[in-house]
Order: structure tokens, then C-alpha cells, then sequence
């Protein structure tokens, strides 16, 4: 059994970014293709599994060495619970990172603590890294509040919990206003 292995849910790029996408002046598809670019290849030496709904996310996250964990989930949540529960058997240790990191630097080398490690978003209510051992009875509650529910989880299932609300991936990219320097 490996130690761990870092998962990455991905959605298609075309549909990716639905508050980014209101009013915006950019071109949404490639700055989400590049964010999820960037997470994957910070992500080594680690070994990364790309959560994916469509053959062409899961070309390009082949293309840069990812494994492949199709997922045919109709939510975020049902996607994570999917591939921790079958994932259990390969890995320790599940390192949950979201593809719209801005600056996902260091993820491919950093040393969790035992336990749960909840990393929050720049606003301190939603989760953008998750770090849990495999085999808990963890139920994944992505969306709003996410953070508090996390940590309620960790606490039901007596697991020491850290939560972070200084690191750079605090910062993921879901609005206009989080294009812009912190």
C-alpha cells in the first residue's frame, strides 16, 4: 500500500467557474485549464488521481502523468466519497486539493500532521485542501460552510483535526475579485 496520493476533482473546463463566468471579460475556459495545470504539476512527486467526468479532462490530466478516476457522480461530494471509499485500499492517506488553487506551490512535498488537516478558503468558511486518512467513515460536505462541516466530521469520528487559515492555498480562484493580489 502507498502512503498517499493527492486527488484532484476536476470539472470540464467549459463548464468550470459559473460565478467567474457572470460579467466576466476573460476567457474562463482557459484560465480554469490552467489553474487545474498548475495544482497537477505542483502536485509532484506526489502520486495525483484526477477525479473526472469527461474524456477530454481525463486526456489532459493523462498528458501530465495523472491517473484517471472516472467518475460518473452527479456532485462534488458524491465524486469524493466515490474515490476515497475505492482509493481506501490503495492509500494511507488521501490529500483532497481542489484545480483552482492560485498558487498551489509546495503541494507536492508538504508534511501533513497525522490526523485530519482542514485548509480553508481566503474567507475562512470553505475547504480547498483536505488532508484524511482512508478508511474513517468521513462523509465530504463540499459548498458553503464546508470548513465547519469538515471539522464537525473529524470531531464525531474522534480524529485530531487541524485546521489552516494561513497558507497560500487559501487562495482559490471563484470569483472576479479573486483574480486580484491578496
Amino acid at each position: 500500500m502507498t502512503t498517499e496520493a493527492i486527488v484532484v476533482p476536476l470539472k470540464r473546463f467549459d463548464l468550470a467557474k459559473d460565478r467567474l463566468r457572470q460579467g466576466a471579460d476573460l476567457d474562463v475556459t482557459a484560465l480554469a485549464e490552467e489553474l487545474a495545470r498548475n495544482v497537477l504539476c505542483q502536485s509532484r512527486p506526489r502520486h495525483v488521481i484526477v477525479l473526472s467526468e469527461h474524456p477530454e479532462v481525463a486526456r489532459f490530466a493523462s498528458s501530465l502523468g495523472a491517473e484517471i478516476w472516472s467518475s460518473r457522480a452527479t456532485s462534488l461530494n458524491e465524486a469524493v466519497q466515490g474515490a476515497y471509499r475505492g482509493l481506501g485500499e490503495r492509500f494511507e492517506r488521501l490529500i483532497i486539493a481542489h484545480g483552482d488553487l492560485r498558487y498551489p506551490e509546495g503541494l507536492g512535498d508538504f508534511a501533513p500532521e497525522p490526523g485530519i488537516t482542514v485548509v480553508t478558503d481566503h474567507r475562512g468558511e470553505g475547504t480547498n485542501v483536505l488532508v484524511l486518512p482512508t478508511g474513517l467513515n468521513f462523509h465530504f460536505a463540499y459548498g458553503t460552510g464546508s470548513r465547519l462541516l469538515h471539522v464537525e466530521q473529524a470531531r464525531l469520528l474522534g480524529v485530531p483535526c487541524r485546521v489552516v487559515s494561513d497558507s497560500p492555498w487559501r487562495y482559490d480562484v471563484d470569483e472576479l475579485s479573486d483574480l486580484q493580489d491578496p
